[in-house]
């Protein structure tokens, strides 16, 4: 997915204008009056430098004519020029200001209805259990099967439904069950939940009472038998919970667990004590990039014990695939799962009953090596060779829009440039701030500059020279600021060199007679001098 389509808006009439999205009407006037002084053809008398002042001009004049208009500036916050520019997005042409107002209104209910229809949320799992050993007697491959589905939708914004059912059959025997949760949130901090679940084993009905505490009664159609159960949760830190649950009944226990998750690592622990058995499990999952990850498990108790290790890679957006290794007093499994969405298949493989050293071996190190020589020598370069297939595409696309906006921007650098390299002269003199060197483009590019040391022609492509906008940018109090959500390829005398990839501003600037440098990313604020950026 391009960044455009997965990013905030682009919101560049407000990078025109200098102007956060939050500005009021007065700070609007006020940067158009500025920016019009800027680029008003009078000043020029040279003709080619009108014609760049006057396309500059009219660029200013209609920024401002849609961001002070009160029913534009929402349009185009909601659906950017698209919005304004497209008849079919707002309907018929709109003369009176009550008849904007109202298909505004009604665009605003159809984004929240598509909305809502974004929260129909399905899910499933299909776990398939193979058995070499069984295969092997003449006894068929598969040993059990189990699937399940539901689906999630908000009725409303406190009000959603659920229905799902899931069918298990192992071996000689099978069981499943229908079930419907009505969840309705009664304040941010309590909600009220119904469950029914009808079947060939229960019938449960369940009220949870509060967000961090939970009661639930469940009563068994098979032998009558009622069990209550109580669930206590707390918030330990930003990325920790904790849960105590306790469970009365012909099978009491009580179960202690933690979990935690962050950006590079999930990690949780687990302890079940009851009447008659007792079992511990724990997990950590470490992210090493932002597709692959490794995961290690353990679990023990009165009828298992088993060690699990294994790692995963996304292939897409929506899918990732994962292979785990598990050797206990059950036997050595592999385990093979593909999860897309909300869906997942899962297939364990029980490879050997017995736990011999030399097989328990030979089943973790062959497909480990197997895995690591087919990422080096396949995966690896195939991956590197479609990137690059891509962005040779995407370049060969955009590569007349991007050579006129940089065109463009280069005719507003001239502009520029008679007050920006006044301002370097007279902040060099008093030691204020100046950018001696500001470049702004792919991220990978600025990356490949930095350990090449040169920049390559390919490189260059990909960048775009910025120092002469951001020092006409300093502002009266010797400070440069760039809004935060706004992208940085709207700025007057910036352009998007290459469209559809992550990009950053690299700035190098002198204050007080001491260097310092700094790295943002496109829709990030900034803010500068700070002695935080120092070299």
């Amino acid at each position: 997915m391009d960044e455009e389509e997965a990013g905030p808006p682009k919101r560049e009439l407000y990078a025109l204008l200098q102007v956060s999205p939050e500005a009021t009407d007065e700070d609007i006037r006020k940067a158009y009056r500025h920016w019009a002084q800027v680029y008003h053809p009078d000043k020029y008398q040279d003709f080619h430098m009108q014609q760049i002042a006057t396309e500059n001009f009219q660029r200013i004049c209609q920024a401002y004519e849609i961001l002070s208009d009160e029913y534009k500036r929402q349009i185009y916050d909601i659906y950017g020029m698209e919005g304004i520019n497209s008849g079919l997005e707002l309907g018929p042409k709109l003369n009176k200001v009550e008849e904007l107002k109202a298909e505004l209104e009604r665009l605003r209910k159809r984004k929240e209805e598509e909305k809502m229809l974004a929260h129909f949320r399905p899910s499933g799992t299909i776990l398939a259990h193979l058995s070499l050993p069984q295969f092997l007697h003449g006894d068929g491959i598969m040993r059990g099967m189990a699937m399940s589905s539901d689906v999630q939708s908000q009725l409303s914004k406190r009000t959603a439904i659920g229905i799902g059912g899931n069918l298990e059959v192992n071996e000689n025997s099978g069981g499943g069950a229908a079930t419907t949760v009505l969840r309705h949130q009664l304040s941010p901090v309590s909600s009220i939940e119904f469950i029914a679940s009808a079947g060939l084993r229960a019938l449960i009905v369940t009220y949870p009472l509060h967000s961090t505490a939970t009661i639930s009664i469940a009563k068994s159609l098979r032998d009558g038998s009622i069990n209550l159960s109580n669930t206590w949760t707390r918030k330990l830190s930003e990325t920790a919970n904790g849960n105590i649950q306790l469970l009365l009944g012909p099978e009491s226990s009580i179960a202690v667990g933690w979990q935690k998750k962050d950006e590079k690592m999930s990690a949780s622990g687990e302890l079940q004590i009851g009447t008659s058995s007792f079992s511990a499990s724990a997990h950590y999952t470490h992210r090493f990039s932002s597709k692959s990850h490794g995961r290690i498990a353990g679990r023990f108790g009165s009828t298992n014990l088993e060690v699990e290790v294994g790692g995963g890679r996304k292939l897409s957006n929506f899918s990732t695939v994962r292979m785990l290794y598990t050797i206990g007093i059950q036997g050595i499994l592999w385990k093979f799962e593909l999860h897309r969405g909300g869906q997942k298949l899962i297939i364990p493989i029980l490879l050997s009953r017995h736990l011999n050293p030399v097989f328990a071996t030979g089943a973790f190190v062959i497909p480990t090596s197997l895995y690591f020589l087919l990422k080096k020598f396949v995966v690896k370069p195939y991956n590197l060779r479609r990137e690059k297939h891509k962005t040779l595409e995407n370049k060969e696309k955009t590569s007349a829009q991007v050579r006129e906006a940089r065109a463009m921007a280069e005719k507003a650098q001239q502009l520029l440039q008679i007050v920006a390299n006044r301002k370097r002269s007279r902040h060099l003199e008093t030691n204020e701030l100046v950018i001696t060197k500001a470049v702004y483009g792919s991220s990978k590019a600025l990356k490949k500059a930095d350990e090449s040391r040169d920049e390559n022609k390919e490189s260059a492509s990909d960048i775009i020279d910025v120092t002469i906008p951001l020092n006409f940018l300093i502002n009266d109090s010797g400070q440069l600021k760039l809004h935060e959500g706004v992208k940085k390829s709207g700025i007057m005398g910036f352009c998007d060199p290459c469209p559809g990839e992550p990009k950053l501003l690299r700035v190098e600037f002198t204050y007080g007679g001491k260097r310092f440098e700094v790295e943002v990313d496109d829709y990030a604020a900034l803010l500068i001098p700070q002695e935080s950026h120092r070299v």
